[in-house]
């Protein structure tokens, strides 16, 4: 009997996590030149976000608290408790979309949390987010995410002529973060990268912009 086929998985989207979303927008507007626009607010997780398009199914989040919403009775996702204020902006992680995100999940080498139902406006999703709010392998494994809409999110974002070209992940365990991506079945651009044990993980995202190829990350 031939056995099914696991979903693809693709780069989704970006997230960028600061103490609040103005310091978080100067990041993105230092780094890439452009002010991303206001997102909208997650009931569940007390944040709201800025989102800036980076093609028609892929874009970049600015995620943070919502001062204005009550503190939810569980841990925040993206570690967004951990932050203080003075907490700098970073790129803390990123998301990659399937289309049947418990095959994914149950196909993961590594584990990435539990799938939880989450909104946003009209919008509404599947994502995977640990218990305790963690980012697995500390942000360099992606996030998984199934939209419950067509056509994607990020076609409803105005184009400002930015693209999304290629991630980089540095970890110092490169080949279980290789292995985790080969067992998604990841087809975007990502690419994996070694450090020296006891090294912090980080993230960098090649952009293309009106003024030519930026990173942000790092």
């Amino acid at each position: 009997m031939t056995e099914p086929t696991l979903p693809l998985c693709e780069i989704d989207h970006l997230v960028i996590t600061a103490p609040d979303l103005a310091s978080g927008v100067e990041f993105v507007r230092q780094r890439l030149g452009v002010v991303p626009q206001p997102g909208g607010e997650h009931p569940r997780m007390g944040t709201h976000n800025c989102l800036l398009k980076l093609g028609e199914s892929v874009y970049l989040e600015v995620i943070s608290p919502n001062p204005a919403a009550p503190k939810p009775d569980r841990p925040r996702w993206f570690e967004l408790d951990h932050l203080m204020p003075d907490t700098a902006p970073r790129l803390a992680t990123w998301v990659a979309r399937t289309s049947d995100i418990r095959a994914t999940l149950a196909a993961a080498s590594e584990p990435l949390g539990d799938i939880e139902p989450m909104s946003r406006g009209q919008l509404n999703w599947l994502i995977t987010i640990p218990p305790d709010g963690s980012l697995p392998f500390s942000g360099v494994a992606p996030t998984l995410i199934e939209w419950s809409v067509q056509p994607h999110p990020a076609t409803r974002l105005p184009d400002a002529g930015f693209s999304f070209v290629h991630l980089e992940a540095f970890h110092s365990e490169a080949p279980r973060i290789s292995g985790l991506l080969r067992s998604l079945s990841l087809q975007s651009e990502v690419t994996v990268a070694s450090l020296r044990a006891g090294s912090r993980p980080f993230l960098v995202a090649q952009i293309l912009t009106p003024e030519g190829l930026k990173t942000i990350g790092g």
